[in-house]
């Protein structure tokens, strides 16, 4: 129902993006999606870049007076780095004589497989394209179908886990699962609460202990992975089926995170940690709770059967290490094939803090596009009417059976 595409390269003249398949009237403050693009660059660890950049999307298409028009958007963000790589990076001129031909790949990036896939001479013809500089434009986009996500009611947020294996002393994640959370719980406030935090732990002593970490870290060169929870909240029964492999909720939510960079692992509600339970404990035992159906845990994320139940979903991922090194590790010069130390490029020490942001926004485009697929309209004003008719018509066909 709805798709975007990113063009552009990390130290480019900016990134491009384009979102097709919105309805129209969804109203798209230009304030919304910066906000969501600054808090992509937040965090303690970050690299200096993040001191050049102060992304900001300029609408170009498809919004007019701050609603959409159901046509493409069309947006653009400014590589403010651009006017120190014209040289380098120039799209027009022929390469300049003495420019450096990297051929010193990093280990854990996408440089010798880049290289060796596309038939590069220069190692900087995959890393300009495989930074996660792209997630910025993808933010951008996901914005967009995320507002509308909010004006329905439905709202996602996201927290730090862990970073380099420092878990608070108490366990958020737990409360999701044991669904031991209010019932009007807004992900968004939870987000927000993260958002006040250098590393966005929702524990202070655990934030103390993590910014030391990261410190010791830096000093030494080195770099640190973590864990991320992304959740939404507000979500009807019935997005998503089992009838195809492509039309599972589950499904295309762990696509969209694992195409994250750095992710290395997904799991959906309690994941890997059910594979170590009894039945009874792992399931979600089925309540009436107020005239409506419920469960007393929420194990299975939000998801069973590919298919949402009502209750928040609920993402935790896994990002490895960033890979550039201040004290590299071993590698191959592709040029002379001697070992080699790999290369250094400027790069962040940690980007945890920024990946759960950039998870946000992928969990909101996979839950507005099964949104669409269920309550399509060409105007968000049917979309809206569809979505509470259903609703309301779930309600009562379960108070009905109750009544039977």
């Amino acid at each position: 129902m709805i798709r975007f595409l990113t063009a552009g390269e990390s130290h480019g003249k900016g990134l491009t993006v384009i979102v097709d398949g919105m309805p129209s009237n969804v109203e798209i403050p230009n304030e919304y999606i910066n906000n969501h693009l600054a808090r992509r660059q937040m965090g303690y660890g970050r690299g200096m870049r993040m001191k050049i950049e102060t992304d900001k999307a300029e609408i170009t298409g498809g919004i007019r007076f701050r609603k959409t028009l159901a046509s493409p958007i069309s947006m653009y963000i400014e590589n403010k780095d651009w006017e120190n790589w014209t040289g380098k990076m120039s799209p027009e001129n022929e390469k300049p004589e003495g420019l450096e031909t990297i051929s010193i790949p990093r280990p854990g990036h996408a440089d010798l497989v880049g290289v060796t896939k596309y038939n590069f001479e220069d190692i900087r013809n995959s890393i300009e394209r495989s930074s996660a500089r792209e997630t910025a434009a993808r933010v951008a986009a996901c914005s967009i179908p995320r507002k509308m996500l909010e004006d329905l009611g439905i709202f996602v947020g996201s927290y730090v886990e862990n970073i380099g294996g420092i878990y608070p002393k108490e366990n958020y994640t737990q409360k999701l699962l044991d669904n031991n959370i209010p019932e009007n719980l807004n992900a968004w406030e939870i987000a927000k609460k993260a958002d006040s935090s250098k590393v966005r732990v929702l524990d202070d002593s655990q934030e103390e202990a993590i910014v030391e970490k990261i410190k010791v870290a830096k000093k030494n060169g080195d770099t640190l992975g973590g864990t991320m929870v992304a959740f939404a909240t507000g979500l009807p029964v019935g997005l998503g089926s089992f009838v195809h492999y492509d039309r599972k909720l589950d499904t295309e939510i762990a696509a969209a995170i694992m195409s994250i960079n750095a992710i290395k692992g997904v799991e959906i509600g309690s994941g890997f940690l059910s594979a170590d339970m009894f039945g009874s404990v792992s399931h979600d035992e089925i309540v009436k709770k107020d005239g409506k159906l419920s469960r007393k845990s929420n194990r299975a994320g939000g998801v069973e059967g590919g298919i949402s139940t009502g209750l928040p979903i609920i993402v935790r991922a896994a990002m490895k290490p960033i890979a550039t090194l201040m004290s590299p590790i071993g590698t191959v010069d592709l040029a002379t094939m001697a070992e080699i130390e790999a290369r250094r490029e400027r790069s962040d020490f940690v980007a945890v803090p920024a990946c759960a942001v950039i998870m946000e926004s992928m969990l909101a485009w996979v839950i507005a596009d099964f949104i669409l697929q269920k309550f399509g309209g060409d105007s968000f004003e049917e979309i809206k009417e569809r979505f509470e008719k259903y609703n309301t018509e779930i309600n009562d066909r379960v108070k009905n059976n109750f009544d039977v």
